[in-house]
C-alpha cells in the first residue's frame, strides 16, 4: 500500500533524509512516501510570500517508485495551494525530468521548474 504522510518531528526528517541522500533543513516541511512500508522517499518544501518551494522529491537511496514520487509531489502541491499559495516552484536536483513534467511543472527556457495552481486541482484536465 502507497502511503503518502507529513512527517512529524525534525528527527524523523533528518534520518529520513539521510536514508535519501539529501540534505536535511529543520526549516522546512516533509512529506514521506512508504510502498507497503517501505520508504519511497521524501519532499521536502516551504511556503513563501512567493510561492511554494519544492527543494527535494527524492527517492530512497535503495528504492525506486516512480507512482509514489508522483504522488508525493503531488501531495506537497495540494498542501500548498490549500494554504493559499497558487503558485510553485521546484529548486532541488533534477534527477528525473520525467517526474517533475508527469507531477505538473512545466520547464521554462531557462530550464527553471515551475507550476502555476491556480484551479489545478479543482479542474478535471490536469
Amino acid at each position: 500500500m502507497l502511503k503518502v504522510l507529513p512527517i512529524q518531528t525534525k528527527a524523523e526528517q533528518e534520518e529520513l533524509c539521510r536514508k535519501c541522500n539529501v540534505k536535511f533543513d529543520p526549516d522546512l516541511l516533509a512529506y514521506s512516501a512508504t510502498v507497503d512500508d517501505r520508504l519511497a522517499g521524501i519532499c521536502q518544501f516551504k511556503l513563501t510570500d512567493k510561492g511554494g518551494i519544492i527543494y527535494d522529491i527524492a527517492p530512497a537511496k535503495d528504492f525506486y517508485s516512480f507512482d509514489a514520487l508522483f504522488v508525493m509531489g503531488r501531495g506537497a502541491l495540494n498542501f500548498i495551494d490549500l494554504c493559499g499559495v497558487h503558485n510553485a516552484i521546484y529548486k532541488g536536483d533534477i534527477e528525473d525530468e520525467r517526474l517533475l513534467l508527469a507531477i505538473g511543472f512545466k520547464k521554462d527556457s531557462a530550464g527553471d521548474f515551475s507550476i502555476n495552481l491556480e484551479g489545478f486541482f479543482t479542474d478535471h484536465c490536469h
